[in-house]
């Protein structure tokens, strides 16, 4: 395993943010810690050369790693996450995402919401994007609380939530830790999984299925309740008729100048945007199979 790292002031990432992430995809990595001004941008990779044409437009160095570069990790000191009334702790290094990102920090803001409204709260046309004039229309209040609650009996949290580009396993692992009864977990890079399965030891969650796999080729199950996919904005567009397998989407790695794409991709597969987040240059998204 080698590693292209580059230590950065925040200026020099905003600017090259957008070609690292169509070089690297979700194998970038940016940490931030406490008492450094600078950025530690990391991508890591199985072949050096991969890494060669990096360095040579945007500097930096390459290493070659140990071989127990991940067990190492793994003792890096971060800051943990507040996911719902639990905490994850995702390790610094091994180039895959801690969750300070907004892409993913947004992601898992929507996921939080949607899996804590799974419940009682789960057929509500507002949540859940329906017109609210329409539904009061067919429904009384009281009839829409006592359908609420018979649902709440049946259906308490989602059946099945699928991850795909897992990296560290982050959106994953939150899910599973949200109350999400089964979690599959979708990357092709198999330093990926291993890192995301570490993860997942490290936090003490099971019930997750990790699969190496090419999102674009990967088979889903044919009903899924939630869909994560924190790619960039080309390869969701071309996964896009896949995406409709679940019911609920969450989205991201979306640039603002691309949010438009991303909509008129939605429309054309009959899944509507219920929620867009937008912070800096970055745009996520909740959606709905019609």
């Amino acid at each position: 395993m080698y590693l292209w790292q580059r230590f950065a002031t925040r200026k020099w990432f905003e600017e090259n943010e957008e070609k690292l992430r169509e070089i690297a995809g979700n194998g970038l990595a940016i940490i931030e810690q406490s008492n450094r001004k600078r950025l530690q941008v990391e991508i890591a990779s199985n072949h050096r050369a991969d890494l060669r044409g990096i360095a040579k437009k945007l500097g930096g160095r390459i290493q070659k790693l140990p071989r127990d570069w991940l067990t190492r990790s793994l003792r890096h000191k971060t800051k943990p996450i507040r996911v719902g009334h639990g905490i994850l702790i995702i390790p610094a290094g091994g180039a895959f995402g801690t969750g300070e990102h907004a892409t993913t920090a947004m992601c898992l803001r929507l996921l939080e919401k949607l899996i804590s409204g799974w419940g009682a709260r789960a057929p509500s046309p507002v949540l859940f994007g329906a017109s609210p004039k329409s539904s009061f229309k067919e429904s009384s209040p009281s009839r829409l609380r006592d359908r609420d609650r018979e649902h709440a009996r049946r259906v308490r949290s989602p059946e099945l939530v699928v991850d795909l580009g897992t990296g560290s396993g982050i959106l994953a692992l939150a899910a599973r830790l949200l109350g999400a009864s089964r979690v599959i977990a979708v990357d092709n890079d198999p330093t990926a999984i291993l890192t995301a399965k570490n993860n997942a030891l490290l936090n003490k969650i099971r019930g997750i299925e990790f699969q190496n796999a090419n999102v674009t080729d990967w088979g889903l199950p044919r009903e899924i309740d939630i869909i994560t996919a924190n790619l960039f904005s080309e390869l969701l567009i071309e996964i896009m008729p896949k995406l409709r397998t679940g019911r609920r989407l969450v989205l991201s790695g979306i640039l603002r100048s691309q949010e438009a794409e991303i909509r008129h991709a939605l429309r054309q597969n009959k899944i509507d945007l219920i929620e867009a987040c937008r912070r800096g240059k970055w745009v996520a998204m909740l959606g709905r199979r019609r």
